[in-house]
């Protein structure tokens, strides 16, 4: 196949797949998941049926790859996030409070979505790269003595998303606010005890 037709078909099938994934999330956003369906995408999309077979086998597999879309979304997001900080310290602040934030402004329909795909291969994959993204900046904080080293960085990244994720529960932007602060504070390096308290001679 000459290489310019090859590349023109995958430009269409790239056309194509982002047009069906737009209109998913346009109809999940205005009706809901139970609106979803593949007559429904086809006539928004002006994609016949039979192409759009083509591409996604089923209702099931438009949302799955909608949600991967949302998940790589937000991980770039960090990493945009990560870049326009400098300090390893405040890298780590500022990531954890856009994640905190991106939780907390997550759409209802977002959180349906993902309890019920929370089973897909693609899920585990982004939470492994999420834990490597964190327990990376997190080392580098450690590394900088900006972070304790007591715990292992595994076990603090666990701890930092795990204490987040309480933030898509909340309903206020304050409340949110004061998770993250709790959980950057509970990251701090603990007290030298061989220093003198403050106040002793």
């Amino acid at each position: 196949m000459p290489r310019i037709w090859s590349q023109t078909i995958e430009a269409h099938r790239d056309a194509v797949r982002e047009a069906t994934l737009d209109a998913t999330a346009a109809l999940v956003a205005e009706r809901g998941l139970t609106s979803v369906t593949m007559s429904q995408i086809a006539k928004d999309t002006g994609i016949g049926r039979a192409t759009l077979y083509k591409y996604f086998p089923d209702v099931e597999s438009i949302l799955r790859a909608w949600h991967e879309r949302q998940i790589d979304h937000h991980l770039q997001e960090l990493v945009h996030t990560r870049d326009r900080t400098t300090g390893a310290a405040e890298r780590l602040q500022a990531v954890l409070t856009a994640y905190a934030g991106m939780l907390f402004h997550r759409p209802r329909h977002d959180r349906d979505l993902a309890g019920r795909l929370h089973s897909g291969d693609h899920v585990a994959v982004a939470h492994q790269r999420l834990r490597d993204f964190v327990g990376d900046l997190i080392g580098e904080a450690a590394a900088a003595q900006a972070v304790r080293q007591d715990v292992p960085a595994a076990e603090l990244t666990l701890y930092c998303l795990h204490a987040l994720a309480a933030a898509g529960d909340l309903d206020d932007p304050e409340a949110v606010r004061r998770l993250v602060r709790t959980t950057l504070t509970a990251l701090r390096p603990p007290p030298d005890p061989n220093e003198p308290a403050t106040g002793e001679g």
